[in-house]
């Protein structure tokens, strides 16, 4: 028989992320690199590891990631939400309102929830999207 695939697809910031979950021994590939190549910084690799640290798979899983778009921050983000949607595409036949349910788990954690945060636009005569220039009375 073969290993169910189980897929999720997250956002954060301008960074697309899509994530494929199989059963494995941990692995974590992201654009056909190691995790811990590809993400500079240990902090960004355990922040995207956060939903498996919540519901105890961190060693049940390979993960393949493709992601696109943004920085690391965001893709990492963006990856950890793709992880939380593929956990829950996988107990999804478990009743939610149990307390092993991963629903309730990374609910509590505000792990399913998107960061809509996104880049303010530029405005006309300003700087930046609010800095104005430098004042002048003279």
């Amino acid at each position: 028989m073969a290993n169910k695939v189980y897929q999720g697809t997250g956002h954060r910031k301008s960074s697309i992320a899509k994530v494929t979950l199989v059963s494995g021994k941990g692995n974590i590939t992201v654009n056909g690199r190691d995790v811990n190549e590809y993400f500079p910084f240990p902090t960004l690799v355990m922040d995207l590891k956060q939903p498996l640290t919540f519901t105890n798979t961190e060693e049940k899983f390979d993960i393949t990631v493709e992601v696109k778009g943004g920085g690391f921050s965001g893709q990492a983000g963006a990856v950890r939400l793709g992880i939380t949607k593929a956990l829950l595409e996988y107990d999804k036949n478990t009743d939610p309102t149990s307390d092993s349910s991963f629903r309730k788990i990374l609910k509590a954690k505000g792990m399913i929830t998107r960061d809509s945060r996104i880049k303010e636009r530029k405005k006309p005569g300003l700087k930046k999207a609010r800095k104005a220039p430098q004042f002048s009375k003279r």
